[in-house]
């Protein structure tokens, strides 16, 4: 069983420690569950603590693609909604890539049980996704709970994070 506080707390750690970017559990706009700069990362204090730990994973491996990429912060700025399908596709691969990274954070700090944890996020992958097609395609909110299906969708592998240089972009929220 998947213990998210210690999970979050080791993981938060090792993001600080290792790459020298802050994490905090802080007010962040509605209705959105976190932020980052490309320097740190906000995880909204109102979320339970299974979501909070996967906003964080999932908002360091976008950390890492605007570091590494202006085209994915361009992306990732992107607020254009409807959005058509050929740019739904790239945002599929963000957005999956972002979780892969994740997954490799989880194994770098070496929280468990991995097998568990690797379902874990590939699930909370394919819902936050259905979410975003929905948002994006019609400007519709959803529960983004309401659309995990554990143990349904392709489970994800890791991808290596490569090294990078942790610099400020302006947060998506800022606009």
């Amino acid at each position: 069983m998947i213990n998210y506080k210690t999970c979050y707390n080791t993981v938060a750690d090792h993001i600080e420690h290792h790459y020298g970017m802050p994490v905090s559990i802080s007010d962040v706009m509605d209705p959105n569950t976190g932020d980052f700069d490309g320097v740190s990362i906000k995880v909204d204090y109102d979320l339970d603590i299974d979501l909070a730990f996967y906003i964080l994973l999932h908002l360091f491996g976008h950390s890492v693609q605007w570091n590494l990429s202006e085209e994915f912060r361009i992306l990732g700025q992107d607020q254009t909604i409807p959005k058509p399908p050929e740019v739904m596709a790239r945002v599929h691969d963000y957005e999956r890539d972002a979780t892969r990274f994740a997954l490799q954070l989880c194994r770098d700090a070496k929280v468990g049980p991995i097998a568990e944890i690797d379902r874990w996020v590939s699930d909370w992958f394919h819902a936050d996704y259905a979410f975003l097609e929905r948002f994006y395609t019609t400007g519709e909110r959803l529960d983004p709970k309401s659309l995990l299906q554990p143990g349904v969708g392709e489970l994800l592998t890791p991808l290596v994070i490569p090294n990078f240089k942790a610099q400020r972009w302006t947060s998506r929220w800022s606009f």
